[in-house]
């Protein structure tokens, strides 16, 4: 189970260090791809199959349906941890999640969340102004 947030600096190959606590959960390989709110999803091999068979289930007559789809296997790439448990995060992606140097990784249970820093700050303000809002909607969700 991923959870908590940690900050890192890309280097200047562009690569980003994985929490080392969660590294032996990547050591079969790992998938990044575009995530929802400007951010990038890190999934495990294990993980990123059960949402992939997901996602090819869904019925293609249908444009969110196709969208979605496209949004995160189109935009998917196969990375590896090196030795030092870095993975390289492509320019596309980075571009997409307007990453610089300063990054947050976030945990959310079976996926990782990466961040601008400054993306984060501004998205994390705002949910947090909007917490008891929130909270009612998931009551009504039953959380």
């Amino acid at each position: 189970m991923f959870i908590g947030e940690y900050n890192y600096n890309l280097d200047i190959k562009s690569r980003l260090a994985v929490p080392v606590k969660f590294r032996v959960e990547f050591k079969q390989g790992a998938i990044v791809t575009r995530g929802i709110d400007n951010c990038l999803f890190l999934y495990s091999k294990k993980e990123w199959v059960k949402l992939a068979k997901k996602l090819a289930d869904l019925p293609i007559s249908q444009t969110n349906s196709r969208a979605f789809a496209r949004l995160m296997l189109a935009g998917a790439m196969d990375v590896k941890l090196d030795k030092q448990g870095r993975i390289m995060l492509p320019e596309y992606l980075r571009k997409y999640a307007k990453i610089g140097k300063k990054v947050i990784v976030a945990g959310l249970y079976n996926r990782l969340e990466i961040w601008d820093e400054g993306q984060w700050k501004k998205y994390k303000t705002g949910t947090e102004k909007n917490s008891e809002e929130i909270a009612e909607a998931m009551g009504e969700l039953g959380i």
